[in-house]
């Protein structure tokens, strides 16, 4: 658990970073705003990469713990871009800086344990094969991926719900469609 002036820095840094661009920002930015000294900056955390890392690592971590038991992919969508408009800003600041290959390696991984989830709770007791099921897993994981990617490319505009429940309905069934093509396959 993160002690108090782990959980100050954090917070001065997300703050700085829902205003200004992540290159505009340095650690004498962050302790200043944090009221601490460098040296405690540098005790907690290597660089502002370092802190990057724990700060997105710890965020899709907590989703996948929230949504362990995804039932529906809308349930799934509606999660993942629940969180992020509170901190919009410092997300677009994050992808658009040289600290993108973090946010996507998580945003992958949480793709992925977001559809092993919903696979396992919506088609737990079905028959598949596991070779099978990892590839319906890296499907779907990597067409959420993209579709994360593409919001983040158009600024994140507030129509992804809207969008969201448009390609489910249209998509509505494909899922157990591929799952019942695996069992047949069998």
């Amino acid at each position: 658990m993160p002690n108090f002036t782990e959980k100050a820095i954090k917070a001065s840094f997300m703050k700085l970073l829902n205003a200004q661009p992540l290159n505009q920002i340095s650690v004498r930015d962050i302790v200043e705003e944090c009221g601490i000294n460098r040296n405690s900056f540098y005790y907690h955390y290597q660089d502002i990469p370092a802190l990057i890392e724990e700060i997105v690592e710890e965020c899709f971590d907590a989703l996948v713990r929230k949504y362990a038991n995804v039932t529906s992919l809308r349930d799934g969508f509606h999660a993942a871009v629940g969180f992020m408009p509170e901190n919009k800003m410092a997300l677009l600041h994050i992808y658009n800086s040289l600290s993108r290959e973090v946010f996507e390696r998580y945003l992958m991984k949480f793709c992925g344990d977001l559809i092993e989830s919903y696979i396992g709770t919506a088609f737990g007791e079905t028959n598949i094969p596991q070779r099978d099921k990892e590839l319906i897993v890296r499907l779907l994981k990597c067409q959420l991926f993209g579709a994360f990617i593409d919001w983040m490319n158009r600024g994140m505009p507030e129509t992804v719900t809207e969008d969201i429940n448009r390609i489910l309905e249209i998509c509505h069934g494909m899922a157990d469609e591929i799952v019942q093509r695996c069992q047949k396959a069998n």
